[in-house]
């Protein structure tokens, strides 16, 4: 496996450069993918443990890692970037988004999908759990960002 260290969510399919507050590609806010470079520790920390929650929402819902040593392996064999301190359902999930072509038994990579998701294909889920992934995104935008700036912008006008 690549030893670079993943530095950024970024997934280099950004979408806030069309104007999305929340990006398609890593589901930071837009403010985020625009500050990242000048965020400190704690804060992309926040950004990094709000991406991961959401993920292992989605996720748990859609498959169970059995055997997390074995996923880990598949991942380091296979050269899959994925961060260590993450969640195994944050490594499955890049496991299925770079190899969702190519896998044909889930439970050699120490996965199973639950049984409501055993007759999807694995491109299809993908694109299930990247959609599912980016509403929640968008609703946590939505509650409780959103708010925050329409208080802040009618401050600025009194």
């Amino acid at each position: 496996m690549s030893n670079q260290r993943i530095k950024t969510p970024c997934v280099g399919l950004c979408s806030t450069v069309y104007g999305d507050v929340v990006c398609r590609g890593c589901k930071r806010f837009h403010h985020e993918v625009i500050n990242w470079n000048s965020y400190g520790e704690e804060e992309k920390r926040a950004v990094w443990s709000r991406l991961e929650a959401l993920l292992v929402q989605v996720m748990t819902a859609k498959l169970e890692v059995f055997d997390e040593a074995r996923l880990r392996a598949q991942l380091e064999q296979r050269q899959i970037r994925f961060v260590p301190q993450q969640s195994p359902y944050c490594w499955a999930y890049q496991l299925i988004a770079r190899g969702a072509r190519m896998i044909n038994q889930l439970e050699a990579y120490g996965m199973a999908l639950l049984p409501e998701f055993r007759d999807w294909a694995l491109p299809e889920l993908r694109d299930a759990i990247d959609r599912e992934f980016f509403l929640l995104s968008e609703a946590h935008y939505e509650r409780y960002i959103a708010p925050k700036f329409l208080r802040e912008g009618l401050q600025l006008r009194v």
